[in-house]
């Protein structure tokens, strides 16, 4: 799926700016993120991905420049029903059921309780709707966290390493899952430092120390840098950034 002129925009910035405490995180920096697309944040730990996606979702402090959320300022709250975060924590109550996680998130949402049954069929868990999420997998409680996100039908998932330390099978099972929300309308923004994740996006943004590398396809990457893969790519854009930077 690519871009094109005209297409709709899940997310925009221009000259964004982020400091913490003394430190700059984000400098001056501009993104588009097309809508109805998932599109991975890929960098290095420490490159400003999580700070980014807590902007994104309005709850980051100190926050400067231009920044536009399915077409309003990020944190105004009419968007707040409008996008779901999962952080790279599980953000669920282990000594509660999977049911009972949901029904409490729904209430205080105030998503239809229909919502629970509609998500536990979403992300495959309705065999494990009874059992306490003190006893799931860690990708199954993943997949609760993203449940909870999944209420009320978001039109943005922002999704912080959700598969960040999951073995390939459950990794694969995500992105499966991940690609079957976006053919339902979802747009999906979903960071990774694991440049192998590349190529289930459809489109990419390379994030280094708080900087937009390149944004753009893999295919469209790799034949700008004359990469194999994601990380080449990556690594080819650091080495001519960092050349430029010295000359």
């Amino acid at each position: 799926m690519r871009k094109s002129e005209g297409a709709p925009v899940a997310v925009r910035a221009r000259g964004l700016r982020i400091t913490r405490g003394r430190r700059t995180v984000v400098d001056g920096l501009d993104l588009t993120v097309p809508a109805g697309q998932v599109v991975g944040l890929l960098g290095p730990s420490g490159s400003g991905k999580t700070t980014l996606l807590r902007a994104v979702v309005g709850v980051q402090a100190h926050v400067t420049g231009e920044l536009e959320v399915l077409g309003r300022p990020a944190g105004s709250p009419d968007l707040r029903h409008r996008i779901g975060y999962v952080t790279q924590a599980a953000s669920v109550y282990t000594d509660l059921t999977v049911t009972e996680n949901l029904r409490y998130a729904a209430a205080v949402q105030g998503a239809p309780r229909s919502d629970v049954d509609r998500v536990l069929a979403e992300v495959d868990l309705a065999p494990h709707a009874r059992d306490l999420v003190a006893t799931l997998s860690g990708g199954e409680r993943s997949r609760v966290s993203l449940a909870v996100a999944l209420l009320g039908a978001p039109d943005l998932l922002v999704l912080d390493e959700p598969t960040v330390g999951l073995d390939p099978v459950l990794r694969r099972s995500l992105w499966d899952l991940f690609a079957r929300l976006r053919d339902a309308g979802r747009s999906l923004l979903v960071s990774s430092h694991v440049m192998d994740e590349a190529a289930r996006c459809d489109s990419l943004v390379l994030l280094r120390d708080g900087a937009v590398l390149a944004q753009g396809a893999l295919a469209d990457l790799r034949a700008r840098t004359g990469a194999d893969d994601a990380e080449g790519a990556f690594l080819a854009l650091v080495d001519a950034a960092d050349a430029a930077g010295a000359a």
